[in-house]
């Protein structure tokens, strides 16, 4: 690994070199929940305010963020000076003109813009069913590719967001898709730890529905795995990539996201830190947009700052530090 792709992922790890880092690249989604606490279709300005007052009240308590250049700039501008930059690269959401979920890069920036911008790294969110078929997902594959081959030349650390999804079936909270998730996610770990790709590290959902295993599910008719079955998935996925890997919150409540690491350790998973979006600062956005800017950066400076410091007393016994798999790829 290079110098430059190396100083960037330190840049996001904290002094035990876990990432500990906030999401919220979020946008097109970020817009309809300050809307529907607004009451009125919310602005550029309410949306890089919100973005503003995340960054300025609760980097301190973390190793970096994740925005996007749409909305998040001047939040990029006001983080703690300890907090590292993660930008994203992807057009929100996907193509839904065709078959396939499509990616795309957003139009007026490329790496080494955002490299200027003052990135540390730079991300890319890809939605990935393993079994759609190469029609598919071999363009994919050559996306991934041609987005390795721009980090390498520009030398900033790619890390890459996979989202698992079943091209037949949409409901991917059900049941059904719990049964299949493992699968998906472990194959879909497997194949983008491929050196061709270049990824550096990799962004990864949980892989199992927590929801649906023996001790999470609300009754026994919910249970698809097995504490056993569940942990051993855990296990699998880890044993899947000799990559840096984090987790995503995937927009569960801050508790459940803390139980999912604390079994992910207990499972023997080596995961190296989160980024942790909505889990973190969804309930802020009530207060933020639905009253005032004041009351919303209460809500941050008390219950916020509360999930990020909780969160990584729970990082501090259960993630494992990049530094071993960085030498190993140096």
């Amino acid at each position: 690994m290079e110098n430059g792709k190396l100083r960037g992922i330190k840049a996001l790890s904290d002094k035990n070199g876990v990432i500990s880092a906030l999401a919220i690249d979020q946008r097109g989604s970020l817009k309809k929940m300050i809307g529907a606490a607004s009451g009125h279709e919310a602005t550029q300005k309410e949306i890089e305010d919100f973005k503003v007052a995340i960054s300025s009240e609760l980097t301190p308590y973390a190793s970096g963020i994740l925005l996007d250049p749409e909305y998040g700039i001047p939040a990029a501008r006001v983080r703690d000076e300890n907090a590292g930059l993660l930008v994203a690269y992807e057009k929100t959401g996907y193509d839904a003109t065709e078959p396939g979920r499509f990616p795309d890069i957003l139009d007026q920036w490329s790496v080494r813009k955002l490299k200027e911008l003052g990135a540390d790294a730079v991300k890319f969110l890809l939605y990935y069913d393993v079994d759609e078929g190469d029609a598919v997902n071999e363009r994919k594959h050559a996306f991934i590719e041609r987005l390795g081959d721009e980090c390498k030349a520009e030398d900033m650390p790619f890390f890459l967001e996979l989202v698992s999804y079943d091209a037949e079936n949409d409901d991917v909270k059900g049941k059904e898709y719990a049964a299949v998730k493992p699968h998906k996610v472990i194959e879909m770990t497997k194949e983008f730890s491929k050196p061709e790709y270049g990824v550096d590290v990799l962004k990864l959902e949980v892989p199992v529905n927590q929801a649906y295993v023996e001790g999470f599910a609300e009754n026994d008719d919910d249970v698809v795995y097995s504490k056993e079955e569940a942990a051993k998935f855990y296990k699998e996925q880890s044993d899947a990539t000799n990559l840096p890997f984090i987790f995503l919150s995937a927009g569960v409540s801050a508790e459940l996201f803390q139980e999912e690491l604390k079994f992910a350790h207990e499972a023997g998973s080596k995961f190296n830190g989160v980024l942790c979006g909505r889990a973190t600062w969804r309930n802020a956005i009530e207060p933020f947009a639905g009253e005032s800017e004041a009351v919303g950066r209460q809500w941050l400076q008390t219950q916020g700052k509360k999930n990020i410091e909780d969160l990584n007393e729970v990082l501090a016994v259960t993630a494992t530090s990049v530094e071993e798999k960085l030498s190993k790829m140096m």
